[in-house]
């Protein structure tokens, strides 16, 4: 199933480069900068009756864009009610704050991986703050040799924790979803990690998964549910047509 998406970075609707993103001058790659908001964008998908799209908060907490990146992102929150996720930089303190402003779910990563390792104690505080069924976890990730590993901070840095089915099964007992983009191909519209789908078409466990990066074509979205038996979601974003590239938006809507 398609995932819509809202990408916002320094106020602005953006696509970007997955990996060319820096907090040091709020700076990363642009693929596409859109003139419309979020709000525009959320009433779109709401009008279209997609639920489970995301929301990322591109901007780090207390740096100079992230208090209109937020006001972007809580208008889109209110226009589609529960209809929309959001993730970037949620923790256990500010979770439920966009739980009430009408979020279905939060997205979560850095949180839960200080220093570079996982903490389950941060995990159990994120599900006490929200609920394992408002809760994503977002274990996006880079190669590194043949293993993939979680990338963290806007994906500049990369944990010790492998993405691999042993640990899909263990976090799958607390959320509701996965959402995990394949940064090495993430905004390059240069085709989609087959490897990484194949794996994660593997999990056993009732939990859904959205996979996301370097999906250009219709061909791409048919192949990935045809590895994944149609288990896996996508989302799509520089090469779907609302963000300047080639494929339809309405033909994902009416898939």
């Amino acid at each position: 199933m398609f995932r819509p998406c809202i990408d916002i970075h320094n106020g602005k609707v953006k696509q970007i480069v997955g990996g060319s993103l820096k907090d040091a001058g709020s700076s990363a790659e642009e693929n596409f900068v859109s003139e419309l908001s979020a709000a525009d964008y959320a009433r779109m998908y709401r009008n279209d009756r997609l639920k489970g799209g995301h929301i990322i908060l591109l901007n780090k907490e207390g740096t100079e864009y992230f208090p209109a990146t937020k006001r972007q992102a809580i208008a889109a929150l209110e226009t589609y009610p529960f209809g929309l996720q959001i993730g970037g930089g949620i923790n256990s303190r500010n979770a439920k704050e966009y739980i009430d402003h009408g979020a279905s779910h939060v997205i979560v990563t850095s949180f839960l991986f200080p220093d570079g390792e996982f903490d389950i104690k941060r995990l159990r505080e994120m599900c006490d703050a929200v609920g394992w069924e408002h809760l994503v976890i977002d274990l996006s990730c880079k190669k590194v040799g043949r293993d993939y590993y979680v990338a963290t901070d806007r994906w500049q840095h990369i944990t010790k924790t492998k993405v691999n089915l042993t640990l899909l099964n263990e976090l799958s007992e607390y959320c509701d979803e996965f959402l995990i983009h394949g940064v090495d191909v993430e905004g390059k519209r240069q085709g989609p990690d087959l490897t990484l789908i194949k794996m994660l078409s593997k999990c056993k466990k009732n939990c859904r998964i959205t996979y996301a990066g370097g999906i250009r074509s219709l061909e791409d979205v048919k192949q990935i549910e045809e590895i994944s038996g149609g288990r896996l979601d996508y989302t799509i974003g520089s090469a779907l047509s609302l963000f300047g590239g080639d494929i339809p938006y309405e033909a994902l809507v009416n898939r």
